[in-house]
């Protein structure tokens, strides 16, 4: 794609308002199908309770917090389908999983597919500073879940692990989110390569820092409680900010020409 292709994709300015306004829209679509929100957000959850089970089972409980967390990176993939919905809602077109899955599947045959790679990778490299942490912090000894969170919680270098731990979380999850908040519905919609729309979200995102802080915090936050509540939340906070994060897309760039 050319320079001028490129610069004719115009980054709008976005308010709390706007924050507010997508959010009641994403409930709004998940009220409105709700069968597809709960589909793709249990497999967001089963996945979840499949990936920490395994860990507990090869005696690795100091990754599952880490994984839980790091889950999140990968979360707008799953995001595809409700991109499928609020767009089929929004033209007030007819619904139906052959169209969502068929349609989320020819998404992958795009850029989409090198999207997913970069967030991979991005997964990858969190795990594998959770390791060193927990492995520096804990001095390379191996403990039961229980003895685990005892010393977390209890202990000076626990307290260090976390503090260290979700600096660099933090850090890795903001990087995501700012190549990531609208690039993937972006790759749906729009018929350009990944580059271009990684660059055009973190441009989005420099354009709204304040804003785009507190719509992080927020994921972040109904993140925690889905994660707290064992998963379960994840049945209703992915979808309502799957297609919030549509309704984003929608505000944050002009329309395709």
């Amino acid at each position: 794609m050319s320079n001028g292709q490129k610069n004719q994709i115009e980054i709008r300015t976005v308010t709390i308002d706007d924050l507010l306004e997508v959010l009641a829209l994403g409930i709004r679509d998940f009220k409105a199908a709700p069968l597809y929100g709960l589909f793709f957000g249990g497999i967001y959850a089963v996945g979840g309770w499949v990936l920490i089970l395994m860990l507990i089972e090869f005696d690795l409980p100091f990754l599952v917090y880490p994984l839980a967390a790091g889950f999140a990176l990968i979360a707008p993939f799953i995001a595809s389908g409700f991109y499928v919905v609020s767009n089929r809602l929004e033209k007030s077109e007819p619904l139906s999983w052959r169209i969502v899955f068929g349609t989320v599947k020819s998404m992958f045959g795009r850029d989409l597919g090198w999207m997913a790679l970069v967030t991979g990778f991005s997964l990858f490299i969190w795990m594998d500073i959770a390791a060193l942490l927990s492995f520096g912090f804990m001095s390379f000894q191996f403990f039961s879940f229980t003895q685990l969170l005892d010393v977390i919680l209890t202990t000076p270098a626990g307290w260090a692990f976390l503090v260290i731990g979700h600096t660099a979380g933090a850090l890795i999850a903001f990087g995501v989110f700012s190549y990531s908040v609208i690039s993937i519905p972006m790759l749906f919609d729009r018929d350009i390569d990944f580059v271009t729309a990684m660059i055009t979200s973190v441009r989005f995102v420099k354009q709204n820092p304040r804003v785009m802080a507190v719509w992080c915090f927020t994921i972040a936050v109904l993140t925690a409680i889905s994660l707290l509540s064992g998963f379960l939340g994840l049945f209703v906070t992915l979808p309502v900010l799957g297609h919030a994060t549509w309704h984003l897309y929608r505000r944050a760039v002009a329309p395709a020409a």
